[in-house]
This record gives structure tokens, C-alpha cells and sequence, in this order.
């Protein structure tokens, strides 16, 4: 009779995990949009409200991420480009998404610790080291390095890194934003809730390492309400449980196209309202 009695006093004490979860965020008008499965490359698109804001969720494998996943990248230091220009030189791609943050005249801040002055960094990357197609473009002594890289084994997201450490990995090709966009690591929130980009609603795309080899999640939130980072990781998290999640660029910057299976050409789903900088697209 004790044992029963402490076990209901116990289950009284205990917060409803249950309904408090549920509450943190609400998933209403779920519909698949495309589904597309080949022998390399399989992907379906999803179309839903979360917490009222409209939102796409592409979940993407490939066989063989260093291959299959590309960067396509504006004329460095000279301009920006159109999201679908750059979407385009990826020959055979069947999902395209906006990457980098970036320095321009309109969008001239850059870290404290970065050498020399905004229009040093005009038209190129945010991120402490910059590598395209193998070839590094900027390599920041001394500066940690906050973002993805794509190596032989697939997307890495780095979190403060050494740059050395991370070129010794051999990338292939980097995209990086804030310092402040790793959003999770292996369950762990990484958003500063003091931070007023992180914790209002903004027009998001977000990328996310599933735990199943090879497996991504490209979460956009469009202009209805917009998403807080931290509503993207109760839902991913919720969801998924994701190795890692971070926030690329978005606002106008967002874009995300893909291309039904047997066809040819790319189709812009959401987006694509300002030039940008670079894009990360995935092919067969």
C-alpha cells in the first residue's frame, strides 16, 4: 500500500511530458506535394502549417553525397546572382536551395574578429574559410570557422572550429552564415535565445543531418508568421532527431526549386526574391 501510495504522489509530481510537448509546436494541413525515387537519388516534398506558417519540407538521400551534392556560386568579389541563374549551372539537379549568408553594400556587417573592413568582403560568403570545388577561396587565420562543409562522407556542420582542423578534412565545398546558425547538435539546442534574429519570425531555410546514412531535411518557412530557430528545432527535433540542424540563409534570400522525375527542368516552389550568393543543389 505505501509502495502505491509513493507511486501516485510521484506521478502527480511529475510535468506532463506528453502535453507539454505536443504544445510546443502544431502540425496542421500536412500534404506530400512530389515524391521522386531513383536508384541514387530519392526525395519527397511536403507542404504543411507549423504553428500557422506555411512551410516545405524536403526530405532527401543521396548514394553518394560528395558526388551529388553541388555548389553553384556568383562571380566572386565582382556581383551577385539570381537564385535561378545559379540554380541552373547545376546540371541534372532535382532539389536546389539558397546556401550563404553574405557581404554586400546592402548587407555590409561582418564579425568583429574578421581582418580589414565590410567591402574586403563585398559579394562573397559569411564564413571564416570559403571552399569551391576544392579550391579555397578565403581562409581567415585565426578566426574559428561557424558552418557546413561537404566532405567525402557526406555534409559536416562545424560548430567554432579550428580552421586548420577543418581543411584537414579535404572539403569540397563550404557554406556558412552567422556564427550563431549552428542551431543542434546530437539532440542539444544550440540558439541563443537572447538573440533577436533567433528568436523572432523570419523567413527560414534550414538544413538538417537525419540520423539515417545519407539523409537530409530542407525545412523552409515562408512569409505567413515566419519561424523562430527555436520552433524549427522543437520540430525537427520532435520529429526527427536530427544529428545536426543549421540555418542558412533566408528572408529574401530563400529559395527552393526542384525538378519532377523525367523531367528537365527545375521549378521554383517558394522564393528566389533577391540575387544571392551561392546555392547547394543535389543531382543524381
Amino acid at each position: 500500500m505505501k509502495k502505491t501510495l509513493a507511486l501516485l504522489l510521484l506521478l502527480c509530481l511529475l510535468p506532463l511530458g506528453g502535453a507539454a510537448e505536443e504544445a510546443e509546436y502544431k502540425i496542421t494541413k500536412r500534404k506530400t506535394l512530389t515524391t521522386y525515387d531513383t536508384e541514387t537519388l530519392k526525395y519527397t516534398l511536403e507542404n504543411f502549417r507549423l504553428n500557422g506558417t506555411e512551410c516545405y519540407l524536403t526530405t532527401i538521400w543521396v548514394a553518394d553525397p560528395a558526388r551529388q551534392i553541388k555548389k553553384a556560386i556568383s562571380p566572386w568579389h565582382q556581383k551577385l546572382a539570381k537564385a535561378e541563374e545559379l540554380a541552373k549551372q547545376i546540371k541534372g539537379a532535382a532539389v536546389v536551395i539558397n546556401g550563404s549568408g553574405y557581404v554586400s553594400p546592402t548587407y555590409p556587417e561582418i564579425p568583429d574578429n574578421y581582418p580589414g573592413t565590410s567591402a574586403d568582403y563585398y559579394y562573397t560568403p559569411l564564413g571564416s574559410i570559403t571552399v569551391v570545388d576544392g579550391q579555397v577561396y578565403r581562409n581567415l587565420e585565426g578566426v574559428p570557422y561557424y558552418g557546413l562543409t561537404l566532405e567525402a562522407d557526406g555534409l559536416h556542420m562545424y560548430v567554432g572550429a579550428d580552421n586548420e582542423e577543418v581543411l584537414s578534412h579535404e572539403p569540397i565545398q563550404t557554406w556558412s552564415f552567422y556564427e550563431g546558425c549552428p542551431m543542434a547538435l546530437n539532440g542539444q539546442s544550440l540558439v541563443d535565445e537572447d538573440w533577436t534574429f533567433a528568436t523572432h519570425r523570419y523567413i527560414r531555410t534550414i538544413i538538417a543531418k537525419g540520423r539515417e546514412e545519407n539523409t537530409y531535411y530542407l525545412l523552409t518557412g515562408t512569409s505567413i508568421h515566419g519561424l523562430t530557430l527555436v520552433e524549427a528545432n522543437q520540430f525537427l527535433e520532435g520529429e526527427y532527431h536530427p544529428e545536426w540542424v543549421y540555418d542558412l540563409d533566408g528572408g529574401p534570400s530563400s529559395a527552393l526549386f526542384r525538378r519532377l522525375q523525367g523531367k528537365k527542368t527545375l521549378k521554383l516552389i517558394y522564393g528566389a526574391g533577391q540575387r544571392i550568393v551561392d546555392v547547394m543543389g543535389f543531382v543524381e
